[in-house]
């Protein structure tokens, strides 16, 4: 939501008379809508599965992302590795006690099903349609600040959302920061898709906006909007 309205307003100001709308409905509904043709350009915080692809989905990266490891300051825990959030989220390590940290059980947060933060963080876990949530929120702003008003919570959350009130943890020694995401060493990293559909040409204005969200141009709009240009 963010890099679209950096990336709108900036458009604005480029093509006057060309008006960007947009609907924030979640990236499985908005691959969807690409391939319906119900839009010019679907958006997606996730890769595109096979099947998708299969249908003409062409996904064309805008921005990355670091889905970053959030838990209450309060908790001593600060490294995890890949192997261990996987066992916390599908419930096999249910207390910090067995990471080392105080008594307590985990109480693990994430987002609804079709949002593309979970789509991508359980693919890169490798545990989709396997985690057990204690709860799960329809938006990013619920998981942080259910975390950070419970000592033994444990979330996920785009790294330009991991703000006041929780701690990031880091996985496998490496921090979620802007440098690691765009290098690869961060192992929990995304894109932001511009999804089209394969037999679909575009119009003239709405490949003009492709263009442009995929130039060096956009790519200061996309730093201000706390995402990372590829």
């Amino acid at each position: 939501a963010h890099v679209m309205a950096a990336l709108q307003e900036a458009f604005r100001e480029k093509e006057s008379g060309v008006t960007v709308n947009y609907s924030g409905t979640g990236s499985g509904s908005g691959i969807e809508a690409a391939l319906r043709g119900t839009c010019d350009i679907g958006l997606s915080s996730r890769e595109l599965k096979e099947e998708e692809k299969a249908q003409g989905a062409v996904g064309h990266t805008v921005a990355l992302d670091g889905v970053a490891v959030i838990v209450n300051p309060l908790n001593p825990i600060s490294d995890l590795t890949v192997e261990e959030l996987a066992l916390i989220f599908t419930g096999e390590i249910s207390s910090w006690s067995q990471l080392g940290g105080g008594a307590g059980s985990i109480a693990v947060y994430g987002r609804e099903a079709g949002s593309g933060t979970r789509g991508a963080f359980e693919e890169l876990l490798g545990v989709e349609d396997r985690c057990a949530y204690t709860n799960e929120y329809s938006s990013t702003g619920d998981v942080v600040g259910s975390v950070a008003s419970n000592p033994n919570a444990i979330g996920y959350a785009s790294l330009a959302s991991a703000g006041e009130g929780v701690r990031t943890v880091k996985i496998g020694g490496v921090p979620c920061t802007e440098d690691t995401v765009r290098s690869g060493d961060y192992p929990l990293r995304r894109p932001f898709l511009m999804v089209t559909r394969r037999d679909a040409r575009l119009g003239e204005a709405a490949s003009a906006f492709l263009d442009f969200a995929r130039s060096g141009e956009a790519a200061g709009y996309l730093s201000l909007a706390g995402a990372i240009a590829p």
